[in-house]
């Protein structure tokens, strides 16, 4: 659901903060124009040597895109010359820094919608991969390759942020590398709509880590963390991540949240199809003509576009809202993801429901929780409850808010069921993280191969 990037041509710069924020607010939608779009990433690795598959080589990243091109007549999209992604279909396929495939799905009615999507992608990526003995998997984090096996995908922005992440933290390579995530990009009809969706999302965001957690296995071993991917966003780069305790305060709107991406250190600059390191540079100065690194150049509205996702909160408002709190999985649980934030979200007395539930957690309360579900699943607690208590009750509000959606797929069902793995994980009180690090360990001995083989799609 991302706003298409045009050619930059003759664009007016940026005269007014009011443009800024206009930008933001023209994501407006009455209710029937709502739509939902799914990302979900996965890993890449060679079934031979149990390896990541790098970009160049014939059966690398680039050939693999470009056989996908000629099979699916998807457009080749390019930086510096080189296949970086695919689109085509009102989608795209794009290439994160450690060469994980994410697939940005089409803006859609229905969860039965985006589900058939990503079934269509994977068939299309494994009609490929197969032949060349390269499979794909979902998992939050890369459960036995290290750091410095992982390749580099020829980006341009990856290269500017590689050199900056480690000014900023201490994780924020192996968050490039090693980590895939699903997400959900929902809409809003208003400022007021927006407000109350994300201060209802952002507080549950952490029970959704919980649920989706599926990330203990680290380098082959007990991380004794239910989402290490959660974890590793603790430590990324504290100016732009987080759980944004403005959100919550009085007056919170399109505003508040202009302001807060104004002091966001921004990446790059995006000119003739080059991008010019501007890593830690301030936007204000770059609106007002001074940027060091173009004395005298002003920023357009593309230029606030791209600034704009930079940030990575765990609920990121653009032009609509993104929740970013879950862990990659099987695909049964990436079609889970858009069920349970649209069940939330999507109908008002679900989100009024969910409200309830949170309304009353501290700052502090939100803060620790957001650590603790990352670290012990759905045995954290929350105030006096467990997490597993809030997530039962919270997987059943949005199981309402579905049925009252009421719309019915191909077979005449409506999107309830696809909640159902989350229900089974919340009534279990065992994330998917920690049973596959006992499954791992146990039953398969530690044998990666069967590991691997196992959670391919």
């Amino acid at each position: 659901m991302s706003v298409e990037r045009q050619a930059s041509g003759d664009l007016p710069p940026i005269d007014s903060l009011d443009q800024l924020t206009a930008f933001i607010a023209e994501g407006e939608k009455p209710k029937a124009d709502w739509r939902i779009g799914t990302e979900h990433e996965k890993f890449i690795y060679c079934r031979t040597t149990l390896k990541p598959v790098g970009y160049e080589g014939e059966n690398g990243i680039r050939a693999i895109l470009e056989k996908m091109h000629e099979t699916t007549g998807w457009e080749i999209l390019r930086d510096n010359g080189l296949p970086i992604g695919l689109k085509g279909e009102g989608a795209s396929v794009s290439l994160e820094p450690g060469g994980q495939v994410e697939l940005s799905g089409a803006p859609v009615e229905s969860i039965h919608e985006t589900c058939a999507e990503v079934a269509r992608h994977l068939d299309a990526a494994k009609a490929v991969a197969d032949p060349l003995n390269i499979a794909f998997f979902g998992l939050g984090f890369a459960p036995t390759w290290t750091r410095a096996e992982m390749p580099q995908m020829p980006k341009s922005r990856y290269a500017i942020m590689r050199n900056y992440m480690p000014k900023v933290g201490g994780l924020g390579l192996d968050m490039m590398h090693r980590t895939c995530t699903v997400q959900v990009n929902l809409d809003f009809a208003s400022e007021a709509d927006m407000r109350a969706k994300f201060r209802t999302s952002l507080a549950l965001q952490p029970i959704a880590t919980a649920l989706f957690a599926n990330s203990t296995i680290v380098e082959g071993k007990n991380s004794g963390w239910a989402s290490w991917r959660a974890h590793i966003w603790t430590d990324t780069d504290a100016d732009r991540t987080g759980l944004l305790k403005f959100v919550f305060e009085d007056g919170f709107g399109y505003e508040r949240y202009r302001d807060y991406m104004l002091d966001v250190p921004m990446y790059f600059v995006r000119r003739g199809g080059k991008y010019h390191d501007a890593a830690g540079l301030s936007f204000r100065d770059f609106l007002d003509g001074k940027l060091p690194i173009m004395p005298g150049e002003r920023p357009h509205i593309l230029d606030w576009e791209d600034h704009l996702s930079t940030a990575f909160p765990e609920v990121r408002l653009k032009r609509f809202l993104e929740m970013r709190g879950a862990d990659s999985g099987p695909w049964s649980r990436i079609c889970a993801l858009p069920a349970f934030w649209v069940g939330l979200l999507y109908d008002s007395d679900s989100l009024a429901a969910a409200w309830d539930v949170a309304k009353d957690w501290t700052a502090e309360m939100r803060d620790t929780l957001r650590t603790d579900a990352a670290h012990y699943g759905l045995k954290a607690k929350i105030g006096k409850r467990t997490v597993q208590d809030v997530a039962k009750e919270i997987v059943a509000i949005s199981r309402e808010g579905l049925k009252r959606r009421a719309r019915p797929g191909a077979l005449a069902i409506d999107e309830t069921h696809f909640i159902d793995p989350l229900q089974a994980i919340a009534e279990s009180g065992v994330t998917m993280g920690e049973y596959m690090a006992h499954h791992f360990a146990v039953d398969l001995q530690g044998d990666a191969r069967r590991l691997l083989s196992e959670v391919s799609f």
